[in-house]
C-alpha cells in the first residue's frame, strides 16, 4: 500500500501520535496526514491523555516507553473514553510481556520501531482478527540487533560496563559494536 493508493477510511479519521521522538513524531504524523487521517501529536503520557479527555480520537499510535509513563496507559485511557477506538503500539524495545500487555490493554497490533507509515496504517486499518501483510523490507536480524543494543545503551545512560553486564557480552565487544554504523 503506498500513498497514492485509495484506502477506505472510516468517516472518523482522528488519530492520535504520542512519541518521544519529535523528529519521527513528526514524520509519521505527516505520513498519515497524506493518507488521509486528521493527526494530533503528543509527547507525553500527559499530553495525550489530556487530548484524549477532550476529544477521543478513532485511532491511536502509541510509543511504549516515555518519559512520563508507558503507553499502555493512554490505550487504557483511550478505551475507557472510546471503547470502538483502534491503537497500535510501537516501541524500539520490545518482548513477550510488553506485547501481551499492549494487546490485554486493547491494542490491536504491536509494531517494532522504525515502523513506516504503511505498516502503521494497514496495522490500524486492518478487519477484525486479519492479520497485515508481513512487512515488504523487514529489518534485518542484525540490524534488530543493533537497535536492541542501543535501545538498552540508552537505558543504561550511555554506561557502557552496565549496558555489557545487562547484556551478558564483554565490554570491548560491545565498544566495537557501538563504534560501527547501523546495518542495513
Amino acid at each position: 500500500m503506498t500513498e497514492t493508493e485509495t484506502v477506505n477510511l472510516p468517516d472518523d479519521r482522528s488519530c492520535l501520535i504520542l512519541d518521544d521522538d519529535q523528529p519521527f513524531r513528526t514524520r509519521l504524523g505527516r505520513a498519515m496526514d497524506k493518507r488521509g487521517f486528521a493527526t494530533v501529536l503528543a509527547e507525553t503520557v500527559a499530553e495525550a491523555k489530556q487530548m484524549i479527555r477532550d476529544s477521543a480520537p478513532a485511532f491511536a499510535v502509541v510509543d511504549l516507553r516515555l518519559d512520563d509513563g508507558d503507553g499502555i496507559e493512554v490505550v487504557n485511557a483511550l478505551h475507557e473514553r472510546r471503547p470502538d477506538a483502534r491503537a497500535v503500539v510501537l516501541t524500539g524495545y520490545g518482548n513477550i510481556t510488553t506485547a501481551v500487555a499492549a494487546v490485554k490493554a486493547g491494542a490491536i497490533d504491536y509494531l517494532a520501531k522504525p515502523a513506516d507509515a504503511d505498516d502503521v496504517q494497514k496495522a490500524l486499518l486492518a478487519e477484525g482478527g486479519e492479520l497485515p501483510e508481513p512487512p515488504e523490507n523487514p529489518m534485518s536480524a542484525d540490524r534488530v540487533r543493533w537497535e536492541h543494543i542501543q535501545r538498552v545503551y540508552e537505558l543504561c545512560g550511555h554506561n557502557v560496563s552496565e549496558t555489557a553486564r545487562r547484556l551478558g557480552m564483554h565490554r570491548r565487544t560491545l565498544q566495537r559494536i557501538l563504534a560501527k554504523r547501523a546495518p542495513v
